[in-house]
């Protein structure tokens, strides 16, 4: 199945998490990545053309993002302006046009990463757009004529935050895995990439408090890893001791959660453990 992907320094990845890697890889399948916000999803792409030490492109969707983006873009108002102050020769459309991130990736003549990041955020159509490309690895520029197809096909990583269902024609085509939220143990694998010296006894009772928290009924947005670590860093750079983490009320509360809904939350739990 080729080389299998073990994370990098920077990042640490679950076994199965790898696994999915390596099956996407060996079926040339794109992979389909969900789960919490702050688990990695966007991390993995970039860390695993690290890992590969090929190119990464990346293509950030949003809400107006349209599936062509990905192949090329057609500047018709560079175009325009050239033919209205006589500058350029506007006859040779071949020079308005400019690849996107799938487009460059197929022109590569070797290996690369391909990020769709939060595909959920375009129209419920865009990604049924995108299945002959990601099908065939190819593509026709109407304007020109001129047919990109990927000599070398790069490993597609898309991710989703969930907020919108993908069409089923477009799940079939993809590998799935939902990255867990990690548990205690590789959290405390992660914390130490990003926060090596960490003294032990402040690192054990912010993991606790952590997890309680997480554990609250009700909350809207739940604190992810990346705000653990901003946590921990807040606690460490203000010198708090780890027993002062063991009651009810966390220093630094802002930067766990970020929503004031969930503080309330959290004030009603601790009023009705107190009562």
């Amino acid at each position: 199945m080729g080389e299998s992907f073990v994370g990098t320094s920077k990042y640490i990845v679950s076994e199965e998490l790898g696994r999915a890697v390596d099956v996407a890889t060996h079926l040339q399948r794109p992979l389909l990545i969900k789960g919490e916000p702050g688990t990695g999803k966007t991390l993995l792409a970039v860390n695993l053309a690290e890992a590969r030490g090929i190119p990464l492109e990346r293509w950030q969707v949003k809400s107006t993002t349209k599936a062509v983006e990905g192949l090329y873009e057609y500047d018709t108002v560079r175009r325009l302006h050239d033919s209205r102050f006589g500058e350029g020769d506007v006859r040779d459309i071949a020079q308005y046009i400019s690849l996107g991130p799938l487009g460059r990736a197929f022109e590569r003549d070797s290996p690369s990463v391909v990020l769709i990041d939060e595909i959920d955020k375009a129209d419920p159509e865009f990604p049924n757009d995108l299945l002959h490309e990601l099908d065939t690895m190819s593509f026709t520029i109407p304007e020109t004529g001129r047919e990109v197809t990927a000599g070398v096909r790069p490993i597609v990583v898309i991710t989703s935050n969930n907020e919108k269902e993908l069409p089923d024609a477009f799940l079939r085509r993809c590998v799935f895995h939902w990255i867990e939220f990690p548990d205690r143990e590789l959290m405390q694998r992660i914390v130490g990439v990003h926060l090596p010296d960490l003294e032990d006894q402040l690192l054990s009772s912010a993991l606790s408090a952590f997890y309680r928290l997480r554990e609250v009924d009700g909350l809207r947005k739940p604190p992810s890893t990346s705000e653990l670590i901003d946590w921990l860093s807040a606690l460490r750079h203000s010198g708090i001791d780890a027993a002062k983490l063991l009651g009810a009320g966390l220093p630094f509360l802002g930067t766990l959660l970020k929503k004031e809904q969930d503080m309330e939350t959290l004030q009603r739990t601790v009023r009705r453990g107190r009562g």
